[in-house]
């Protein structure tokens, strides 16, 4: 499966975003999708993550309340509303997925990059104040 995150952009500190992970093969409906997010100079972090359904999310403590992952299965795309955008959420967003279908369920595994076998490339978000 192949991934394309796509929807950052320049913007100023209280604006929003919706980023988008483009899934190349209907299958993205059994994988979970995850974003994470790596800043300049820091290691690539957990964001959010979904499962296959939907149906359960769970965020990182610093994103909770203006962050929003959901997913479009029908059109084989995920998504991350960010809200009320920070200087700090400046970096490069990734999105990830991963056939182990109960992942999200652990605290430790949904946080863990290498639980996720498919990555998209990233898109560049750069929040000024």
């Amino acid at each position: 499966v192949q991934l394309q995150a796509s929807g950052g952009g320049l913007v100023t500190a209280g604006e929003s975003l919706r980023l988008s992970c483009a899934a190349s093969e209907r299958t993205f409906s059994d994988l979970v999708m995850a974003w994470f997010r790596q800043a300049p100079g820091q290691e690539r972090e957990f964001v959010a993550v979904i499962s296959s359904t939907g149906g359960t999310t769970f965020y990182t403590e610093s994103t909770k309340g203006r962050f929003t992952i959901s997913r479009d299965n029908a059109r084989n795309t995920g998504y991350l509303q960010i809200n009320s955008l920070e200087p700090a959420d400046t970096g490069v967003y990734y999105c990830a997925a991963s056939s182990s279908r109960h992942s999200y369920l652990s605290s430790l595994k949904r946080r863990t990059r290498n639980t996720y076998e498919f990555w998209g490339q990233g898109t560049l978000v750069t929040v000024s104040s």
